[in-house]
């Protein structure tokens, strides 16, 4: 796979998305809770393409509340750690050291940004807020 390290694209996100994707429906502890929640996974990933663009492109493509769509699952603080680990590997063998290093400190921070906003960060507790939209 030819990589280029000049500027990421929306395709590179498309391919790691979809890839990552793959993997985590195989998974044997984050299967269970994507696959209990994601009905139709060629439009799940095509929405969270969507989501990458806009965190990562800036391209505001994205339409959604994540806090809202991550709330009512079986989601325990561990599997934020299964997650980063899947798509830091993930992105590593897509993307070029500089693009996978960007897209890594960006799920780091919406992981952390996710496990306080429900209450799973450690020695933290949900403030049990409504989510407008969610």
């Amino acid at each position: 796979m030819s990589r280029d390290t000049t500027q990421l694209t929306e395709q590179q996100l498309s391919d790691l998305v979809d890839r990552f994707y793959d993997r985590i429906q195989v998974h044997p502890t984050l299967g269970p809770v994507f696959n209990a929640a994601v009905d139709d996974w060629p439009a799940h990933k095509q929405l969270l393409t969507s989501f990458w663009s806009s965190v990562a492109l800036g391209t505001r493509s994205y339409r959604g509340n994540p806090m809202a769509q991550h709330r009512g699952h079986d989601i325990h603080a561990g599997h934020f750690d299964e997650w980063l680990a899947l798509w830091r590997e993930t992105a590593d063998e897509v993307l070029d050291a500089e693009h996978a290093a960007l897209v890594h400190e960006y799920a780091k921070r919406i992981g952390r940004s996710l496990k306080y906003g429900l209450g799973l960060q450690e020695g933290v507790r949900s403030l049990e807020l409504p989510i407008v939209g969610g």
